[in-house]
């Protein structure tokens, strides 16, 4: 159930981080999505290692899925 719950998370947080960063996308919007289920991968487990949870959470998945998206623009364009 926690998988579910991390991949729904992980689809609203996709989109928030989308909402931030603005612009084009090499890969569109379900790449955006899959990045954004990455970050929240990502966010909750630093999260996790530094002992934080609640709205935290909420912020480092979405730090994470945009240190994601960024990461994935800066690779494609070059």
């Amino acid at each position: 159930m926690e998988l579910i719950g991390t991949l729904v998370f992980g689809l609203i947080v996709g989109a928030i981080a989308k909402f931030f960063m603005p612009g084009k996308d090499p890969g569109g919007w379900i790449v955006t999505i899959a990045l954004g289920i990455a970050g929240s991968f990502v966010g909750s487990y630093i999260a996790g290692l530094l002992g934080m949870a609640g709205p935290v959470g909420w912020i480092g998945s979405i730090l994470g899925a945009m240190l994601l998206l960024f990461i994935y623009r800066s690779l494609r364009k070059s």
